[in-house]
């Protein structure tokens, strides 16, 4: 079974409507978090796609070489990136329930006390 590009787009348009529908839907911080963090993964699969998908970067590589560091250098950058907002988000979910005592994101609509 040959899998085309069209077919990674799909999933990974899905899986962003999936974790946009319940950032906006949901009302737990932990759960819009990790919303966002589905939105990631989608960003992960398309950019992995397009890096696959593409012409070859290096002049010494072949194409299937080149495709394969493209594929890694594009999924590391974006799995850095999203432990970083997860190291950062949960540190200030945490700050935020010390304060209010609650997870739900519309006790915090004002950061005062």
């Amino acid at each position: 079974m040959i899998v085309h590009l069209s077919q990674y787009v799909l999933l990974a348009g899905l899986l962003f409507s999936l974790g946009l529908y319940a950032a906006l839907t949901r009302r737990n911080a932990v759960i819009v978090l990790l919303s966002v963090e589905l939105m990631m993964a989608a960003a992960l699969v398309v950019l992995v796609a397009f890096g696959r998908f593409g012409s070859p970067a290096f002049g010494w590589l072949t194409a299937d070489e080149a495709a394969v560091a493209r594929e890694h250098a594009l999924a590391l950058f974006i799995l850095a990136v999203a432990a970083a907002e997860v190291a950062v988000g949960l540190a200030i979910l945490i700050a935020l329930y010390r304060l209010k005592a609650t997870a739900n994101v519309d006790e915090h609509e004002t950061l005062k006390h």
